[in-house]
């Protein structure tokens, strides 16, 4: 067969044609419990009806005009994650990479008003924040870097979770800081959870010598943790905080938030997108919105959460191959000692269970928010069972 899609994956010889819910059913009409739910996206679930009458409705009306006009469903996307996050300005793109890229740009346009000519922003070890040039000079990594050397921007790389070097850093280049970026929880490095005191602490590092807190939420954002962002269990609010994946619901949307003076550093011409900020994606913005509210599916999400990381740790505990099940919310981690060949076909296979596997040997479990206590079950045996029947590499 010819393959005419370039070689950048190598996804299973499985094809959906159908979803809902939690559920997807591929070509042979066979069911599936998904547990990635696009890897932190359909945070609602599939073919959710009022996402369906959103899309229906808004693409009969409007679904484009570009950012020359004023459109309302991206004031009133704008107005509802401000005030849901403490920010005070919102710029809207189409993906989670260009939501980064802006995020960059404003750290740029911050050390050019501080009269800083080479600003440095700090980031972490095994962080993950995009795949276009600029993000993946702020990512880690040899697998994602490797072909792509004089990667752009100047950044200072210390361990995540690691204040001292923070303090290390600081006392070396601390004239040329403006920024640090980091993610809540290191997702594709696998479900990395920071010490707990660490964004407060950053927070305060940040107050103390001028430099924006910038927060990648990506992954985290949107309800993924059992609070709207992941910050909010610290009890702190981000210079800057970007956003994508949950947000959409599977439709392309990116966010980047700010506030201070970070919120007032773009003027007109000093950046823009031609698609982001559409009404499609907006409206489908506010009513992700609208159904995590009015279903309660940032209590689930913790509930349900908090269920699964204590059923998972007790089913694999006699595992000798797993060395650690971490997680906050819904966004839950296995890391194993060793990798295992073929986990994701064996899970999807034998088990019905779609998994991902992350870094080669970390199990990474993104179900929907709206899974229930029947579904925690079905995926804690699907994972044990696929961990004991599939042979180790």
């Amino acid at each position: 067969m010819t393959v005419a899609l370039m070689n950048t994956y190598q996804p299973l010889a499985l094809s959906f044609t159908k979803g809902l819910g939690t559920r997807l059913w591929d070509q042979a009409g066979r069911e599936y419990l998904d547990a990635v739910a696009g890897v932190a996206v359909t945070n609602v679930g599939h073919s959710h009806p009022r996402i369906v009458s959103a899309i229906s409705e808004q693409a009969g009306l409007l679904l484009h005009t570009s950012n020359l006009y004023s459109i309302d469903w991206q004031q009133q996307l704008a107005k509802r994650l401000t005030a849901l996050s403490g920010m005070q300005r919102a710029f809207f793109n189409n993906s989670g990479a260009e939501a980064n890229e802006t995020a960059l740009k404003l750290a740029r346009l911050y050390g050019w008003r501080k009269g800083i000519e080479q600003p440095l922003v700090v980031v972490m070890a095994n962080a993950f924040h995009g795949r276009t040039l600029g993000t993946l000079s702020a990512s880690d990594g040899p697998a994602v870097r490797l072909g792509f050397n004089e990667l752009p921007g100047d950044f200072v790389k210390v361990p995540f979770g690691d204040l001292a070097a923070l303090e290390q850093v600081q006392r070396k280049h601390g004239a040329r800081i403006v920024a640090i970026l980091v993610e809540p929880i290191q997702g594709e490095s696998g479900v990395q959870i920071a010490p707990p005191g660490y964004l407060k602490a950053l927070r305060e590092l940040c107050n103390r010598h001028g430099w924006l807190l910038m927060l990648d939420e990506i992954q985290t954002g949107i309800g993924r943790t059992g609070r709207w962002f992941a910050f909010q269990h610290e009890g702190i609010v981000p210079d800057v905080m970007t956003l994508a994946k949950g947000l959409g619901n599977g439709v392309p949307i990116g966010a980047c938030l700010a506030r201070g003076h970070a919120a007032d550093l773009f003027t007109p011409g000093s950046h823009g997108s031609t698609f982001g900020g559409n009404p499609l994606a907006c409206r489908v913005g506010c009513t992700v919105l609208d159904i995590i509210e009015e279903q309660g599916l940032l209590e689930n999400a913790r509930v349900q959460g908090e269920r699964l990381l204590e059923r998972l740790r007790a089913e694999l505990a006699d595992n000798p191959n797993v060395l650690a099940t971490r997680g906050q919310g819904l966004m839950i981690g296995v890391e194993l000692k060793q990798p295992v060949r073929d986990l994701t076909l064996i899970a999807a296979r034998d088990h019905g269970l779609l998994i991902n596997v992350t870094r080669g040997k970390t199990i990474r479990l993104l179900p929907p928010l709206t899974i229930d206590e029947r579904e925690v079950g079905m995926i804690v045996r699907g994972v044990g069972r696929a961990l004991s029947s599939a042979p180790s590499v």
